[in-house]
């Protein structure tokens, strides 16, 4: 493949992508043309710490939540990979538990049921810990891809060179994870970002919950739920393109 023809497949797909982007620019226009009562976005101006105070708390939670269930879901990974039979069943329990219950049922499940019962009152621990336990066995299939893509054949070629076990992890093991772990990883970062709206219902005030206290307020719902989305989408393809680069960056 030559240099002009390189260059004309990256022309078309930036054209693309231009093409693409004004399309939804013009459908948004269109939409908006069609109200029949004027957004009235500056209603949400006198509570923008609020919101923004709503922005902060929804990183901070993701970011806790992908951490703990990061630690969680290894934790059941090395309970599936365990030879102790009852290690391998409690790991099957807990991921059709989880798999069968709805993000929502489990936030109230935590905050409500279980948190009171350790004599935990904290609505926003309880909400970060329902994200944690929810997203963990989503974490343990990541590190199953991660780990499965070491072959036997790199074992034995580890073990007839005499790699030490610092050697093993750190030339050959992790950087494989690395690269197979972080897309996946950034996804489910994307899914506990987007989840974490549901905690609104412990009232933990995270964007949903801020936005929902000054729509009662300003009584501009339709114009809440926009400024939310915005907002949401502000957050969430900036990591979703964050990803791709990842992703690009790592099979070079």
């Amino acid at each position: 493949m030559d240099l002009n023809s390189i260059l004309t497949n990256k022309t078309k797909t930036f054209l693309s992508y231009i093409l693409a982007i004004l399309t939804v620019v013009a459908f948004v226009l269109f939409v908006a043309y069609r109200q029949t009562s004027e957004l009235r976005f500056e209603a949400y101006l006198p509570y923008d710490k609020l919101i923004l105070n709503g922005i902060i708390n929804t990183i901070f939670v993701s970011v806790l939540a992908l951490i703990g269930s990061m630690i969680l879901g290894f934790i059941f990974y090395l309970l599936q990979k365990s030879k102790i039979k009852y290690f391998n069943a409690l790991d099957d329990v807990f991921t059709e538990i989880v798999y069968g219950t709805p993000l929502l049922v489990m936030i109230v499940i935590v905050a409500l049921l279980i948190g009171p019962a350790f004599n935990i009152r904290n609505l926003g621990l309880l909400g970060i810990i329902a994200l944690i336990v929810y997203m963990a066995p989503y974490m343990k299939n990541v590190y199953k891809s991660a780990f499965s893509s070491i072959s036997d054949e790199q074992y034995m070629a580890m073990d007839l060179f005499g790699f030490t076990p610092f050697q093993r992890y750190f030339y050959i093991i992790i950087p494989q994870v690395i690269r197979i772990l972080m897309p996946p990883l950034m996804n489910n970062f994307s899914l506990i970002i987007k989840g974490s709206a549901l905690l609104h219902i412990i009232t933990y005030t995270e964007l949903f919950q801020a936005i929902n206290n000054a729509q009662s307020k300003t009584f501009a719902f339709v114009e809440g739920f926009l400024l939310m989305w915005i907002l949401y989408l502000i957050i969430t393809i900036p990591l979703s393109q964050f990803t791709k680069w990842i992703e690009r960056k790592l099979s070079l």
